[in-house]
C-alpha cells in the first residue's frame, strides 16, 4: 500500500509549475551525464513517488542554478575591481 503524497503549496505556484516543466523536459530528453537527471533517475529507481522525485530534482536544479549565478556575479565584481 502506498501513502498519498501531498505537495506543499507554499511559494509561487507559477515558479513551481515552471520547475516541474523543466524537470519534465529533462525526463523526456534523458541527457547523459546531467547531474539533475541522474539524481531524479536514481530517485525513480528507488521507487519514490512522482512528486517526490520531481520536487527533489527541482530543488537540486535550483541549488545548482543559484551557485552558477552567484559564481558569475562574483566574477563580474572581480573584473570591475581590477
Amino acid at each position: 500500500m502506498q501513502k498519498s503524497v501531498h505537495t506543499s503549496k507554499k511559494g509561487s505556484p507559477h515558479l513551481r509549475k515552471t520547475l516541474f516543466q523543466i524537470m519534465d523536459g529533462l525526463i523526456q530528453r534523458s541527457p547523459v551525464g546531467d547531474a539533475v537527471y541522474d539524481f531524479m533517475d536514481k530517485k525513480r529507481a528507488q521507487g519514490k513517488p512522482y512528486y517526490v522525485y520531481m520536487t527533489a530534482g527541482a530543488n537540486k536544479f535550483i541549488r545548482i542554478y543559484y551557485g552558477r549565478v552567484k559564481e558569475y556575479l562574483e566574477s563580474l565584481e572581480n573584473n570591475e575591481s581590477e
